[in-house]
């Protein structure tokens, strides 16, 4: 159950608005609803947008704190000797390692972004669908469609 205070609209009447127009063949209280579902597809989009920016965004802060623990612990158990005893394919692995990581970490925020994107896309898109069936209930017999 959502709370009034989730939708900046709720407390906006657009029928209000609409109700001293007289326009020859358009019913104000159909107006005012439509903008109404429209307005709140926006808000659900964009607060589907902010919660998986959100979502990103704390991810983001959690590979850059494993990175950083990843980090100080090879700064504390480096030591000059162990700096002269480089084994080329040790290092090579650690690099593989580190790069196959990285393009991991990149991979899942990504697709954090792209199913964000999608899903507050699909809100917008599914209310333009609804607003063309809405449009055509309302062009007169006879008329192209």
């Amino acid at each position: 159950m959502t709370k009034a205070t989730d939708n900046p609209f709720a407390s906006f009447d657009l029928s209000k608005m609409f109700a001293d127009m007289k326009l020859p063949g358009i019913d104000p209280a159909s107006l005012a609803a439509t903008q109404q579902k429209n307005m709140e597809a926006l808000t659900a989009a964009n607060k589907r947008a902010y919660e998986g920016y959100q979502a990103l965004a704390k991810r983001q802060g959690e590979i850059f704190k494993e990175n950083m623990e990843q980090l100080a612990g090879l700064l504390k158990n480096a030591s000059p000797a162990a700096a002269a005893d480089l084994n080329p394919a040790k290092s090579a692995d650690f690099v593989r390692q580190a790069a196959e990581k990285a393009l991991a970490n990149l991979r899942e925020l990504s697709e954090m972004m792209t199913k964000t994107n999608t899903e507050a896309f699909e809100l917008i898109n599914k209310r333009l669908q609804e607003n063309m069936e809405e449009i055509k209930k309302h062009i007169p017999a006879g008329m192209p469609k």
